[in-house]
């Protein structure tokens, strides 16, 4: 298949452009490569994925609305991975302007773009960040989420609202998929592992928040990609079961779901740091803080429908993940 894949460049679209390209589809990435962290990262990532002969890169901005409406015109897509956004749940609180440029303005392009021409299937990143005050354990696709605590997390509840009146009126096939605390080799620097890793080689005090109490649903980025591309090939169908009088947040009448993608086994994140300082083999004094604004005490993925749907499995468990991303945090940073 020929495959869009936008945030090529960004930590899961890295990855997922590897496997595609491995398997044997032809894949288009784009990226706008902004400094929200360093460019570098980005550019290396894309170092890697340029030799590969059936991965072509090219520089647009999903704001670019004009520019992307081209590109889809001119390349024809037969399915779209959409994996470019704004992250990160504390800089929506500093910059709430670009979560509204690339989460909302950029992905509306991106329903645009398949619907005009005709794309097989769209599946797109939502996150874990959409259950928000909600303290149901474990999170269920079936719970609600009209409490977002973060611009971010309601900036991804309205990507799958937007993706919802797609299906319902162009019958467009989309599936959203709530990521639940990524990490692995050629990770983001502004996420903890590598803040972690640095903080703790360079012997620095460690910031813990809600005083290391945080559980999180650790997902190491080989099980994420296998269920990401997984996904893809099971083109979203309408729920014939669906019903108005007790509608399922999950499924619709139209062409459109929403799935869980996470470990659903949730470390405390104490434990998660003495997995990186084991690996290390340094530890590193620890400021306890309390809860940031916007941060979301536990994280707890159910994932029994994407595995039922689609044989999603997730296999790496948390110390085997982190000896992995230190072996490359090594190689990578000296």
């Amino acid at each position: 298949m020929k495959i869009l894949v936008t945030g090529a460049a960004g930590f899961i679209g890295f990855h997922v452009s590897q496997l595609l390209c491995g398997r044997g589809d032809e894949v288009v990435g784009i990226d706008n490569l902004n400094d929200y962290y360093e460019v570098s990262l980005k550019e290396a990532r894309l170092a890697q994925l340029e030799p590969l002969p059936n991965f072509r890169f090219i520089k647009l901005d999903i704001a670019d609305r004009d520019g992307l409406a081209k590109l889809f015109a001119d390349e024809k897509f037969d399915r779209v991975v959409h994996l470019a956004a704004q992250a990160g749940v504390r800089y929506s609180i500093e910059n709430p302007h670009a979560y509204a440029d690339s989460n909302l303005v950029g992905f509306l392009n991106i329903l645009e773009g398949c619907r005009q021409n005709k794309v097989e299937h769209l599946v797109y990143a939502s996150s874990s960040s959409v259950y928000g005050a909600n303290e149901t354990i474990p999170f269920s696709e079936n719970d609600n989420i009209d409490h977002p605590v973060s611009l971010y997390a309601a900036s991804k509840k309205a990507n799958e609202a937007m993706a919802h009146s797609y299906s319902q009126l162009y019958n467009l096939p989309t599936t959203g998929l709530r990521f639940f605390t990524v990490y692995g080799p050629w990770g983001r620097p502004d996420m903890s592992p590598i803040l972690f890793a640095k903080a703790i080689t360079e012997g620095k005090p460690l910031k813990v928040f809600n005083y290391g109490k945080h559980r999180r649903d650790f997902t190491y980025i080989d099980d994420i990609v296998q269920g990401v591309v997984r996904t893809l090939d099971k083109v979203a169908e309408p729920n014939p079961q669906w019903s108005g009088l007790n509608p399922d947040p999950a499924t619709s009448k139209a062409p459109w779901r929403i799935y869980n993608i996470g470990n659903s086994q949730p470390v405390e994140l104490l434990y998660y740091i003495e997995c990186i300082e084991k690996s290390l083999g340094k530890t590193t004094e620890k400021e306890l803080l309390p809860l940031q604004p916007g941060d979301v005490e536990h994280t707890y993925a159910d994932v029994t429908a994407l595995m039922r749907d689609t044989g999603y499995q997730p296999n790496t468990p948390i110390e085997e993940g982190v000896e992995k991303f230190v072996a490359w945090f090594n190689s990578y940073y000296s």
